[in-house]
């Protein structure tokens, strides 16, 4: 499998799944909205900070089939 077919599959399974709990979770995720809005600036750019350092790992780990 190359690269560019995994990076898709990845995109395809992310955009899934949070199409998924929008489906099965509606209030819950409008529950998780208003919390984000109430998060300060900083601490949203963290946590996304976090979450791109974590899928970046997870992307290098799989291409390199660890």
């Amino acid at each position: 499998m190359s690269k560019l077919y995994l990076i898709l599959a990845a995109a395809g399974l992310w955009f899934f799944l949070e199409g998924a709990i929008y489906a099965v979770a509606p209030d819950f995720m409008r529950r998780m909205a208003a919390r984000l809005s109430e998060m300060s600036s900083r601490d949203v750019a963290f946590a996304g900070l976090a979450s791109a350092v974590l899928g970046a790992l997870l992307v290098v780990f799989a291409v390199r089939g660890i």
